[in-house]
């Protein structure tokens, strides 16, 4: 499964829905980015937006929504109950599939980087990309709000921010940007009308008073059903799984002679996380997602599709068709080139030999993911570029009116034609760069996948190269055609000294391995 990341960016505005409508269009101008959900409270004058898509299209959109928001929202006149500090108040990035919360966390950071140095906001790193202890905690890096920032931001050495100027932004505020695991809101109902009650026992339960780590806890009443709820967030739940929280939740009830009655889930939840609830309350042995029926279907349907994918790309490709041709086949081994660089950091990160390059394998892992993804949607690209420029080649030529049309049609496509590949040649280059990262201080088991991707990132440049050379062939526009086939040229010899020195590497490390 490709890598899927989730972002639930918060906005301090939840009255003018056309506000609100603006900052998601900006996101949504990102390709692949869908919109999950949109809730606006007014009374907290506050918006919670979800994303979700790959990494390298997820990050540039919600940064287009920060953009946005700090275009729109103006924090010194800002009024709500929530707590915020600014107008992009937080931002979370979560682990769907494919995609670590260590890589999540890496991704929080450099959109952190960018969001300083490119709007001039303040960005505190929070929970898994948190930079200290004591910013892990979302409400100690919010205390004080936005005021309370503004205040002491430039003065107070312990409110430094992680990225961006040291003072707040005025206008903007600061912005919360971190990683953390899907977040579960869970509440169970008491056999009590008591609020006392519930509040004891959140009290009990919630880390901030001494319970369980990664759960958050607050009692209330439920009028409506004449009983009171302790209602929770769980933001770890693999490390606070659901039957833990709930067997507590019961033990601090029967303290106060009372039960719990139902349990709820409130929103989306992972299902790793009710298996866990049934292995554990089941007492099942050597129980695994595999058992379960729907689970191994979707692996199984998963596993065709891929196969029937490749087969049918290839028999595409093997057909009199011109496209998919040389240019998709070129962008298709870049993609694979990056994947296999993504696996060598895989199966570095984590293990105890290389724990001192871990941090530059996760960094490498997040570029080489990003990477896949363009060069996957750069195969589809080059095919459509060869289509327009059929298309142009088609056009009428009757009368001059005609002529000039089609001829500025060609000029466009035939540029179009040769930046596709060049883009992939770019990309290709980076990716046999980061290939000879991980054959150098990558898993040495795995230091021929790293020699693979390298070469595989070379072929795709020279296969890539080609197809910019014979679009560009004739071409009027001479110093255009001049400038590309220049970079072409330096990209190509650029590559062959890298794969010839990957490889040189790689032998070495087979040879005498560590």
């Amino acid at each position: 499964m490709p890598a899927l990341v989730e972002c639930v960016p918060n906005f301090s505005e939840g009255r003018r829905p056309e506000i609100v409508d603006a900052i998601i269009a900006a996101a949504l101008t990102e390709p692949g980015v869908i919109l999950l959900d949109k809730e606006m409270d007014a009374d907290h004058n506050r918006c919670v937006v979800t994303f979700v898509g790959a990494p390298d299209r997820v990050s540039p959109a919600v940064f287009n929504a920060v953009r946005k928001a700090a275009e729109l929202i103006d924090m010194r006149t800002h009024r709500g109950e929530h707590p915020r500090m600014g107008a992009t108040d937080v931002i979370p990035f979560v682990p769907i599939s494919g995609i670590t919360l260590a890589e999540c966390a890496t991704l929080a950071r450099q959109l952190g980087q960018r969001i300083g140095n490119e709007l001039g906001i303040p960005v505190f790193y929070y929970e898994a990309a948190a930079s200290r202890p004591d910013r892990e905690n979302l409400a100690d890096v919010r205390r004080g709000e936005y005021e309370g920032l503004r205040d002491v931001m430039g003065s107070d050495p312990s409110r430094q921010p992680d990225a961006g100027p040291p003072q707040i932004n005025l206008k903007s505020g600061a912005t919360a940007v971190g990683a953390r695991m899907p977040l579960i809101a869970f509440n169970c109902y008491l056999a009590t009308n008591r609020t006392s009650i519930a509040k004891s026992v959140a009290n009990a339960i919630r880390f901030a008073s001494g319970g369980l780590r990664y759960c958050k806890a607050l009692g209330f009443e439920i009028k409506d059903r004449g009983c009171v709820q302790v209602s929770m967030n769980l933001v770890n739940y693999e490390k606070t799984p659901i039957f833990r929280v709930f067997d507590m939740i019961n033990a601090e009830a029967q303290r106060w002679g009372t039960y719990v009655t139902s349990s709820e889930i409130v929103g989306l939840t992972p299902a790793q996380s009710l298996y866990d609830v049934a292995a554990h309350f089941l007492r099942l042995e050597r129980f695994s997602s595999e058992q379960v029926l729907e689970e191994k279907l979707r692996k199984s349907i998963e596993t065709q599709a891929r196969s029937s994918g490749w087969i049918a790309f290839a028999d595409s490709v093997a057909s009199s068709s011109p496209a998919p041709g040389g240019g998709t086949v070129s962008a298709a081994a870049g993609s694979l080139a990056a994947a296999l660089t993504a696996m060598v950091c895989r199966l570095t990160i984590g293990k105890k030999k290389y724990v001192e390059v871990q941090a530059e394998m996760e960094s490498v892992l997040t570029e080489a993911e990003g990477l896949r993804a363009k060069l996957t949607g750069l195969a589809d690209t080059d095919a459509a570029a060869f289509d327009r420029l059929m298309a142009a080649r088609k056009l009428p030529k009757d009368t001059e009116s005609e002529i000039a049309a089609r001829n500025k049609a060609i000029d466009e496509a035939t540029r179009y034609a040769a930046q596709v590949p060049l883009e992939v040649m770019r990309a290709s280059q980076r990716v046999g760069e980061l290939a000879e990262v991980c054959a150098t201080k990558g898993n040495v088991n795995a230091v021929s996948d790293a020699g693979v991707a390298a070469q595989m990132a070379n072929s795709a440049m020279i296969g890539a190269g080609l197809n910019v050379q014979i679009n560009l062939a004739g071409f009027p526009d001479e110093a255009y055609r001049n400038n590309t086939l220049g970079e072409t040229r330096e990209l190509l010899e650029r590559a062959a000294g890298l794969t010839e020195r990957v490889m040189r590497t790689v032998h070495a490390r087979i040879d005498s391995p560590q």
